[in-house]
C-alpha cells in the first residue's frame, strides 16, 4: 500500500478498534468482564485498572466475581464500581466482590440498541473525517508536482478504504444489536 494511504488506513483502523473496544463495555444481559475495563482504583496513589489488582472471573452467566490480591482493596473496588455508570451494586463477603447482573428489560434492550447505533454513527463520522483530511492532503500534493491522475487514484483508493471501514462498522453494529436483543 502507498505510504501516503497507509497513514489514513492506520487512523481508520484506530477509529474502528476504539469503537470495537467501546462496544465490549456495553453489557447485553450476560456478565462480561469488559464492563470493568474503564474502571480505575487508587492503588498506592496510582490510578490502576481493576484487572491489575485482582482476579476477575465469571462463575455463572450473570455474575462477575472479583478477588482482589489484597483484602484492603475491597472497599476501593466497591467504591469505584458504585461511582461508575455500570449501574450494579457490588456485594462482598470479606474476600471477594460479586456483581450480579439483572435480566435486561425489553425497554432497556431497546435503549442499548439505540446507544449502539449512535456510537456506530459516531464511528462512521470519524472515518469520514479521516477521508476528508486525506483528500485535503492529496489536493495539496497537486501543488507539489504530483500528476492529477495520481491524485485521483489516491482519492479513489482512500474512498475504497472508507467504504470498507464503514461496511465493517455496519456489520459490527448489526451483530451487537442482535446480541443485545437476544434474550
Amino acid at each position: 500500500m502507498d505510504a501516503r494511504l497507509q497513514v489514513y488506513d492506520d487512523k481508520m483502523k484506530k477509529a474502528y478498534d476504539y469503537l470495537e473496544a467501546d462496544y465490549a463495555t456495553i453489557r447485553a444481559g450476560r456478565a462480561n468482564p469488559h464492563v470493568l475495563d474503564k474502571l480505575r482504583i487508587d492503588y498506592y496513589g496510582t490510578p490502576t485498572p481493576i484487572q491489575q489488582v485482582g482476579n476477575i472471573t465469571v462463575p455463572e452467566a450473570r455474575i462477575i466475581q472479583i478477588a482482589p490480591w489484597e483484602k484492603s482493596l475491597i472497599k476501593e473496588i466497591e467504591k469505584a464500581i458504585m461511582t461508575s455508570d455500570i449501574g450494579i451494586n457490588p456485594s462482598n463477603d470479606g474476600s471477594v466482590i460479586r456483581l450480579v447482573f439483572p435480566e435486561l428489560t425489553e425497554e432497556r434492550r431497546k435503549d442499548l440498541v439505540k446507544e449502539v447505533k449512535k456510537k456506530g454513527e459516531e464511528g462512521k463520522v470519524a472515518i469520514r473525517n479521516i477521508r476528508r483530511d486525506g483528500n485535503d492532503a492529496f489536493k495539496k500534493l497537486a501543488k507539489a508536482e504530483v500528476s492529477e491522475d495520481e491524485i485521483k487514484q489516491l482519492e479513489e483508493r482512500l474512498q475504497k478504504l472508507t467504504d470498507k471501514y464503514i461496511k465493517d462498522i455496519d456489520t459490527m453494529v448489526d451483530s451487537k444489536s442482535k446480541e443485545i436483543m437476544t434474550v
